[in-house]
């Protein structure tokens, strides 16, 4: 008889189980807990994340130099570009190396060695002549910017533009010219 009360249904009507003080403090807390840190971690994902999301600033192109001073062998101009970093605007001072290819093509190298990071110089180094050298750690580059011994790769490029025989730089990018 015992065993048939056992296996009998509960009553539709039972009471239900009640929540006890503790399981009402610990959700309470549990969810109040993780409404704080979601406050405090929200800004950090969104700070990290917002650079990603904004559109790239396009680079405004520089007057630099007459191109009928242009030949194929390299000079080096100096030029001002405005830099924003966040709040603050200031003018910056820039180099470029310009020359004319030996397919007659204009281009403009970045004094930026692939290596460290040192300033390349042109025609430098007497045992390594018409070639870019870096004094640091001994990179050396082709007149195009090809890399040939140390450096990881070639120089980097500046975009180029002439407009009323005047030779205009903007934004750098990674060489095309160097073969």
């Amino acid at each position: 008889m015992a065993r048939e009360h056992e296996e009998q249904p509960m009553h539709p009507h039972a009471p239900r189980r009640q929540m006890t003080r503790r399981q009402f403090l610990s959700y309470t807390l549990g969810a109040a807990g993780a409404f704080m840190a979601g406050g405090v971690i929200i800004p950090m994902i969104r700070f990290a994340i917002d650079p990603l999301l904004k559109p790239k600033a396009v680079v405004p192109f520089v007057k630099v130099a007459e191109l009928s001073q242009i030949s194929s062998q390299p000079v080096s101009y100096s030029f001002q570009t405005l830099q924003i970093d966040g709040w603050i605007e200031k003018n910056v001072e820039q180099t470029a190396w310009i020359a004319k290819s030996s397919a007659g093509e204009l281009f403009a190298l970045s004094p930026v060695c692939k290596h460290l990071g040192c300033t390349i110089d042109w025609n430098s180094n007497p045992q390594h002549p018409n070639e870019f050298f870096c004094p640091c750690h001994a990179a050396r580059y082709t007149p195009e910017g090809k890399n040939l011994a140390i450096a990881p790769a070639p120089l980097d490029e500046y975009e180029v533009k002439i407009e009323n025989g005047f030779v205009y730089l903007g934004g750098i990018r990674p060489n095309t010219i160097a073969t």
